[in-house]
Protein backbone atom coordinates (compact mmCIF):
# COMPACT_ATOMS: atom_id res chain seq x y z
CA UNK A 1 0.00 0.00 0.00
CA UNK A 2 1.15 3.30 -0.62
CA UNK A 3 0.63 6.63 0.92
CA UNK A 4 1.29 9.75 -1.43
CA UNK A 5 2.17 13.06 0.32
CA UNK A 6 0.70 15.47 -2.20
CA UNK A 7 3.61 17.81 -1.89
CA UNK A 8 5.95 18.81 -4.73
CA UNK A 9 8.28 16.61 -3.67
CA UNK A 10 6.16 13.73 -2.92
CA UNK A 11 7.03 10.93 -0.47
CA UNK A 12 5.98 7.48 -1.09
CA UNK A 13 5.10 5.31 1.98
CA UNK A 14 3.57 1.85 1.70
CA UNK A 15 2.52 -1.18 3.35
CA UNK A 16 2.77 -4.97 1.23
CA UNK A 17 -1.06 -6.44 0.85
CA UNK A 18 0.00 -9.82 2.12
CA UNK A 19 -0.33 -12.81 -0.68
CA UNK A 20 -3.46 -15.05 0.20
CA UNK A 21 -2.54 -18.80 0.59
CA UNK A 22 -4.01 -21.07 -1.62
CA UNK A 23 -2.94 -25.14 -2.06
CA UNK A 24 -3.38 -26.31 -5.60
CA UNK A 25 -5.93 -29.20 -5.49
CA UNK A 26 -6.71 -30.07 -9.30
CA UNK A 27 -9.81 -29.81 -9.61
CA UNK A 28 -12.81 -27.91 -11.38
CA UNK A 29 -11.57 -24.59 -9.74
CA UNK A 30 -8.06 -24.86 -10.60
CA UNK A 31 -6.71 -25.22 -14.15
CA UNK A 32 -4.96 -28.11 -15.91
CA UNK A 33 -1.44 -28.74 -14.41
CA UNK A 34 1.40 -27.37 -16.56
CA UNK A 35 -0.42 -24.60 -18.45
CA UNK A 36 2.00 -22.65 -20.59
CA UNK A 37 5.17 -24.30 -18.65
CA UNK A 38 8.31 -24.35 -20.83
CA UNK A 39 10.60 -27.44 -20.19
CA UNK A 40 13.28 -24.44 -18.69
CA UNK A 41 13.36 -20.84 -17.75
CA UNK A 42 12.67 -18.53 -20.66
CA UNK A 43 14.19 -15.94 -19.29
CA UNK A 44 18.14 -15.45 -17.29
CA UNK A 45 18.17 -13.06 -14.38
CA UNK A 46 21.27 -10.84 -14.57
CA UNK A 47 24.08 -11.20 -11.96
CA UNK A 48 22.80 -9.80 -9.13
CA UNK A 49 24.48 -6.89 -7.74
CA UNK A 50 26.60 -7.43 -4.18
CA UNK A 51 24.82 -5.33 -1.89
CA UNK A 52 21.99 -7.63 0.55
CA UNK A 53 19.65 -4.35 0.93
CA UNK A 54 16.70 -6.04 -0.20
CA UNK A 55 13.96 -8.11 2.24
CA UNK A 56 11.98 -11.05 0.36
CA UNK A 57 8.22 -11.39 1.42
CA UNK A 58 8.08 -13.86 4.53
CA UNK A 59 7.29 -17.04 3.19
CA UNK A 60 4.46 -18.44 4.91
CA UNK A 61 6.31 -22.19 4.75
CA UNK A 62 9.25 -21.99 7.23
CA UNK A 63 11.27 -24.62 5.11
CA UNK A 64 11.17 -22.68 1.79
CA UNK A 65 13.06 -19.48 1.90
CA UNK A 66 11.12 -17.29 -0.88
CA UNK A 67 8.00 -17.55 -2.48
CA UNK A 68 8.82 -16.47 -6.84
CA UNK A 69 6.95 -16.71 -9.58
CA UNK A 70 8.07 -19.90 -11.96
CA UNK A 71 10.59 -18.70 -14.71
CA UNK A 72 9.27 -21.23 -16.86
CA UNK A 73 6.17 -19.93 -17.95
CA UNK A 74 4.86 -16.08 -18.84
CA UNK A 75 3.59 -13.94 -16.31
CA UNK A 76 0.87 -12.47 -18.36
CA UNK A 77 -0.88 -9.03 -17.59
CA UNK A 78 -4.10 -7.40 -18.02
CA UNK A 79 -4.89 -3.85 -17.76
CA UNK A 80 -8.60 -2.34 -17.03
CA UNK A 81 -8.18 0.71 -18.79
CA UNK A 82 -11.20 2.76 -16.66
CA UNK A 83 -9.68 5.94 -15.47
CA UNK A 84 -6.85 5.65 -16.66
CA UNK A 85 -4.84 8.90 -16.96
CA UNK A 86 -3.03 10.11 -20.62
CA UNK A 87 -0.19 7.99 -21.37
CA UNK A 88 -0.58 5.41 -18.29
CA UNK A 89 -0.47 2.66 -20.79
CA UNK A 90 3.54 3.37 -21.65
CA UNK A 91 4.13 3.86 -17.78
CA UNK A 92 2.77 0.48 -16.86
CA UNK A 93 4.51 -1.06 -19.94
CA UNK A 94 8.25 0.68 -18.79
CA UNK A 95 7.53 0.00 -15.23
CA UNK A 96 6.88 -4.34 -16.69
CA UNK A 97 9.91 -3.66 -18.85
CA UNK A 98 12.33 -2.79 -15.82
CA UNK A 99 11.23 -5.53 -13.71
CA UNK A 100 11.12 -8.27 -16.77
CA UNK A 101 14.99 -7.04 -17.36
CA UNK A 102 15.76 -7.31 -13.13
CA UNK A 103 14.37 -10.95 -12.91
CA UNK A 104 14.21 -12.61 -15.85
CA UNK A 105 10.89 -13.12 -15.91
CA UNK A 106 8.93 -12.56 -19.45
CA UNK A 107 5.86 -10.42 -19.08
CA UNK A 108 3.07 -11.10 -21.92
CA UNK A 109 0.64 -8.54 -22.45
CA UNK A 110 -3.28 -9.76 -23.06
CA UNK A 111 -4.53 -6.73 -23.50
CA UNK A 112 -7.38 -5.06 -21.49
CA UNK A 113 -9.95 -6.32 -18.79
CA UNK A 114 -13.52 -5.13 -16.84
CA UNK A 115 -12.69 -7.10 -14.12
CA UNK A 116 -12.91 -4.64 -11.19
CA UNK A 117 -9.60 -4.51 -8.56
CA UNK A 118 -11.01 -7.22 -5.14
CA UNK A 119 -9.69 -8.04 -2.09
CA UNK A 120 -10.79 -11.72 -2.56
CA UNK A 121 -9.78 -11.88 -5.95
CA UNK A 122 -9.83 -15.56 -8.04
CA UNK A 123 -7.18 -16.93 -8.91
CA UNK A 124 -8.44 -19.15 -11.47
CA UNK A 125 -11.62 -17.55 -13.84
CA UNK A 126 -11.50 -19.95 -17.11
CA UNK A 127 -15.06 -17.67 -18.18
CA UNK A 128 -12.71 -14.56 -18.35
CA UNK A 129 -9.25 -15.30 -19.60
CA UNK A 130 -9.27 -18.84 -20.49
CA UNK A 131 -8.02 -22.24 -18.81
CA UNK A 132 -4.94 -20.84 -17.06
CA UNK A 133 -4.15 -18.96 -14.19
CA UNK A 134 -5.23 -15.32 -13.70
CA UNK A 135 -3.69 -12.92 -15.12
CA UNK A 136 -1.67 -9.64 -13.35
CA UNK A 137 -4.74 -7.36 -13.20
CA UNK A 138 -3.32 -3.83 -13.40
CA UNK A 139 -6.45 -1.54 -12.47
CA UNK A 140 -6.30 2.44 -12.25
CA UNK A 141 -9.70 3.11 -9.33
CA UNK A 142 -10.46 5.52 -6.48
CA UNK A 143 -11.55 5.08 -2.84
CA UNK A 144 -14.90 5.06 -3.63
CA UNK A 145 -14.34 1.65 -5.80
CA UNK A 146 -11.40 0.37 -3.52
CA UNK A 147 -11.86 1.79 -0.01
CA UNK A 148 -8.13 0.20 0.74
CA UNK A 149 -7.23 3.27 -1.61
CA UNK A 150 -8.49 6.28 1.07
CA UNK A 151 -6.86 8.95 2.14
CA UNK A 152 -3.36 9.27 1.22
CA UNK A 153 -3.09 5.79 -0.18
CA UNK A 154 -2.00 5.89 -4.06
CA UNK A 155 -1.48 2.07 -4.67
CA UNK A 156 -2.05 -1.57 -3.58
CA UNK A 157 -0.16 -4.94 -4.77
CA UNK A 158 1.10 -8.29 -3.79
CA UNK A 159 0.35 -11.81 -5.60
CA UNK A 160 -1.51 -14.73 -4.61
CA UNK A 161 -0.16 -18.28 -4.54
CA UNK A 162 -0.63 -21.99 -5.08
CA UNK A 163 1.31 -25.20 -4.35
CA UNK A 164 1.38 -28.93 -5.90
CA UNK A 165 1.78 -31.52 -3.16
CA UNK A 166 5.54 -31.88 -2.67
CA UNK A 167 6.29 -28.98 -4.24
CA UNK A 168 7.22 -25.69 -3.46
CA UNK A 169 5.01 -22.65 -3.42
CA UNK A 170 4.76 -20.43 -6.30
CA UNK A 171 3.08 -16.99 -6.91
CA UNK A 172 0.32 -17.40 -9.84
CA UNK A 173 -1.97 -14.56 -9.92
CA UNK A 174 -0.81 -10.74 -8.92
CA UNK A 175 -2.41 -7.80 -9.03
CA UNK A 176 -1.69 -3.96 -8.40
CA UNK A 177 -4.29 -1.38 -7.76
CA UNK A 178 -3.52 2.46 -8.61
CA UNK A 179 -4.99 5.78 -7.66
CA UNK A 180 -6.05 7.23 -10.19
CA UNK A 181 -7.00 10.66 -8.94
CA UNK A 182 -4.20 10.84 -6.70
CA UNK A 183 -1.44 9.94 -9.49
CA UNK A 184 -3.05 11.80 -12.60
CA UNK A 185 -2.74 15.13 -9.99
CA UNK A 186 1.28 13.63 -9.78
CA UNK A 187 1.55 13.31 -13.78
CA UNK A 188 0.92 17.28 -14.05
CA UNK A 189 4.24 18.08 -12.03
CA UNK A 190 7.47 18.32 -12.96
CA UNK A 191 9.11 15.12 -13.11
CA UNK A 192 5.39 13.42 -12.41
CA UNK A 193 5.90 10.65 -15.16
CA UNK A 194 8.85 9.06 -13.67
CA UNK A 195 7.56 9.42 -10.28
CA UNK A 196 4.21 7.73 -10.99
CA UNK A 197 6.34 5.16 -12.75
CA UNK A 198 8.62 4.71 -9.82
CA UNK A 199 4.66 4.25 -7.95
CA UNK A 200 3.96 1.12 -10.50
CA UNK A 201 7.63 -0.17 -10.42
CA UNK A 202 7.86 -0.83 -6.96
CA UNK A 203 4.05 -2.38 -6.45
CA UNK A 204 5.39 -4.57 -8.82
CA UNK A 205 8.54 -5.36 -6.98
CA UNK A 206 5.58 -6.32 -4.30
CA UNK A 207 3.93 -8.53 -6.62
CA UNK A 208 7.30 -10.73 -7.55
CA UNK A 209 8.20 -10.99 -4.24
CA UNK A 210 9.89 -8.14 -2.60
CA UNK A 211 9.04 -6.49 0.69
CA UNK A 212 10.29 -3.40 2.58
CA UNK A 213 13.93 -2.93 3.06
CA UNK A 214 15.39 -0.15 6.10
CA UNK A 215 17.41 1.21 3.35
CA UNK A 216 15.98 4.48 2.12
CA UNK A 217 18.46 4.41 -0.77
CA UNK A 218 16.56 2.20 -2.45
CA UNK A 219 12.54 1.96 -4.13
CA UNK A 220 11.89 -0.31 -2.19
CA UNK A 221 12.23 1.70 0.91
CA UNK A 222 8.61 2.70 2.89
CA UNK A 223 9.06 6.10 2.29
CA UNK A 224 10.41 7.31 -1.02
CA UNK A 225 11.07 11.26 -1.39
CA UNK A 226 12.64 10.93 -5.02
CA UNK A 227 14.55 7.71 -6.19
CA UNK A 228 12.41 7.19 -9.78
CA UNK A 229 14.02 3.69 -10.53
CA UNK A 230 15.23 0.83 -8.47
CA UNK A 231 19.23 0.58 -6.61
CA UNK A 232 21.29 -1.75 -5.97
CA UNK A 233 19.52 -3.45 -3.23
CA UNK A 234 16.58 -3.78 -5.10
CA UNK A 235 18.65 -5.54 -8.30
CA UNK A 236 19.73 -7.80 -6.33
CA UNK A 237 16.25 -9.37 -4.31
CA UNK A 238 14.82 -9.00 -8.23
CA UNK A 239 17.19 -11.12 -9.56
CA UNK A 240 17.56 -13.64 -6.93
CA UNK A 241 13.70 -13.68 -7.14
CA UNK A 242 14.20 -14.88 -11.04
CA UNK A 243 15.95 -17.61 -9.77
CA UNK A 244 12.70 -19.44 -8.71
CA UNK A 245 11.98 -23.31 -9.08
CA UNK A 246 10.06 -24.42 -12.21
CA UNK A 247 6.83 -25.69 -11.09
CA UNK A 248 5.02 -27.63 -14.06
CA UNK A 249 2.68 -29.40 -11.93
CA UNK A 250 0.89 -26.52 -11.22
Amino acid sequence: MLVLALSFTPTVVDRLVLPVAGPYLPHASTPPRGVGAAEKPIGTPPTAPSSTSYRLNESPDPGQEMVAYDPCRPVHWVVRPDNAPPGAQQLVEQALAEVSVATGLQFVHDGTTTEAPSGSRDNYQPERYGKRWAPLLITWSDPGETPGLAGRVVGLGGSSYAQSPGRPLVYVAGSVTLDAPDLTAVLERPHGRAQVRAVIMHELGHVVGLDHVDDPGQLMHAENSGLTGFAAGDLAGLARLGTGECVPQL
